[in-house]
């Protein structure tokens, strides 16, 4: 028999000994944006604390630090928890999870492009970002290349989450609230900030691939 007792939709989303969850949205989001604050600080803190780093490269190390964290702790439970929805404890990291499924159901239904697609962020993409971290800071010759690297791995992660939902009809959220503020909203910041990025360093990628004119006459 299909459990129907969950939130999701399709509401015939088979979810056997789904938990609903014991946090309320308030409680889930905020510690979320209270510790990225703090990361994001922190960072701000001690980056200026290196000597001749611009701020610009400033800002660049709290945004590498934030998705770095976020992808290894919040994807990599994800990537690792199957059965998050039947955690039956308040555990914050599964009941990020829950909620956030109500903006896509895919989420909790174990997509396997989903599953994937967050495997290979949070294994790949999240110690890359801390690298990034790190290549700023000692001033790495690799740190362009890295950025734009790690750049490019988010805008098609990002392209493939949002075509593979269109073409399965776009319909995992359970409300346009849920879908504006969870699946476009809580999304659209790995698509702005990646594309700046990247933008960025392909051009200082290429300035520094320029051929130096006085030694070519």
């Amino acid at each position: 028999m299909v459990d129907q007792s969950h939130p999701y939709v399709p509401r015939d989303l088979n979810l056997p000994g789904y938990i609903p969850c014991f946090l309320s949205q308030t409680e889930i989001i905020t510690p979320y944006l209270g510790c990225s604050v703090l990361v994001v600080a922190a960072i701000w803190l001690i980056s200026g604390r290196i000597g001749k780093i611009t701020k610009a490269d400033r800002l660049l190390m709290c945004w590498w630090a934030f998705t770095g964290l976020t992808h290894i702790i919040l994807e990599g439970y994800y990537a690792l928890s199957p059965e998050f929805f039947k955690v039956n404890t308040p555990h914050y990291l599964a009941e990020v999870w829950k909620e956030y499924s109500k903006g896509d159901s895919r989420y909790v239904g174990r997509d396997p492009g989903i599953v994937t697609m967050e495997v290979i962020t949070a294994f790949l993409e999240g110690p890359g970002c801390l690298l990034a971290v790190y290549s700023i800071a000692t001033k790495k010759s690799y740190s362009y290349i890295l950025q734009f690297a790690v750049c490019l791995g988010q805008l098609y992660g990002c392209l493939v989450y949002f075509m593979t939902a269109y073409l399965q009809g776009d319909n995992f959220s359970t409300s346009q609230f849920y879908y504006w503020a969870y699946y476009v909203g809580a999304n659209c910041w790995w698509v702005l900030i990646p594309s700046l990025i990247a933008i960025q360093t392909w051009n200082r990628i290429c300035a520094a691939c320029q051929p130096d004119k006085k030694k070519t006459k």
